[in-house]
């Protein structure tokens, strides 16, 4: 379902009191346009778009679905209405889109080079969204292929360092097991936690800014102890598309990074009025 007050909220944002270049230039004729791709990307945010146009009384059409591939000079998003009301839309619609489209293509190259190396390991993402935009961010890592993880705070426990430095891991799990039947997530820094925190009855083992030889030691350990078949391993920290498959050898089933979604760039797309 599409947050569509917030959508409004973005246009509010922009518009203010009116697109005073337009209403000063152009008489308010119908005209036909396009979004198209100026890259070659995993298209994500098509559906917000669409709405945004629709709702302002503009006839869309949809080239290239949201999760698929368009490559440069690909028209998108056909569009056909007010020239008054498309021009004001289009930066919105062009900012949350590029942003979108941004992600699901860092998303899907990711997911790519993983699945090169072990297709048993899938890609995540983290809550380092933009505030405000989580929905649309998580949305597209998954048109992407990712995994959203957490979405807010309240979706399973995670215990952190800030959390650590304050209860020992053992007391930290089994607190959390009590509180609620909520998946219980840790992340451990060393052997002696991982094992810890498995033992305890955490389903998740995040190996947080481990190097590769310091986790191979850590999955050895617990797969020593019987362990390894009773806990989803993830691993997390400083990972980027760069660096990714130097984790994907791994005996591990989730690589979560926050780089998907904060440090964002933007996959070029233009809006194009057709004369």
């Amino acid at each position: 379902m599409i947050p569509t007050d917030q959508l409004l909220s973005f246009v509010a944002e922009d518009v203010s009191a009116g697109d005073i270049t337009t209403l000063a230039l152009l008489e308010d004729t119908v005209v036909s346009a396009h979004i198209e791709a100026r890259e070659e990307m995993v298209v994500s945010g098509v559906e917000e778009c669409e709405w945004l146009f629709k709702n302002a009384g503009v006839f869309t059409e949809v080239l290239v679905k949201d999760g698929s591939t368009a490559h440069p000079g690909e028209k998108i998003l056909a569009l056909k209405g007010s020239v008054h009301v498309i021009l004001s839309l289009e930066r919105t619609c062009l900012n949350l889109l590029g942003r979108m489209s941004g992600i699901a293509s860092s998303a899907a190259k990711a997911s790519r080079l993983v699945s090169v190396v072990n297709d048993h390991v899938r890609v995540a993402g983290t809550r380092k969204t933009a505030p405000g935009l989580r929905f649309f961010d998580k949305k597209a890592l998954i048109a992407g292929g990712a995994l959203p993880h957490r979405y807010t705070l309240s979706d399973q426990f995670l215990i952190k360092d800030t959390h650590r430095t304050i209860v020992p891991v053992d007391e930290a799990v089994r607190k959390c097991r009590e509180y609620s039947d909520k998946k219980v997530e840790c992340e451990v820094e060393s052997v002696e936690d991982a094992l810890l925190a498995a033992k305890t009855g955490a389903d998740i083992v995040m190996f947080d800014n481990m190097t590769p030889e310091l986790i191979r030691e850590a999955i050895a350990a617990l797969e020593a102890a019987g362990l390894r078949g009773e806990v989803t391993l993830e691993i997390s920290g400083g990972i980027t598309p760069e660096t990714v498959d130097t984790y994907a050898g791994l005996d591990v089933d989730v690589i979560s990074m926050g780089a998907l979604t904060h440090s964002v760039r933007s996959a070029d797309v233009s809006l194009e009025v057709d004369i």
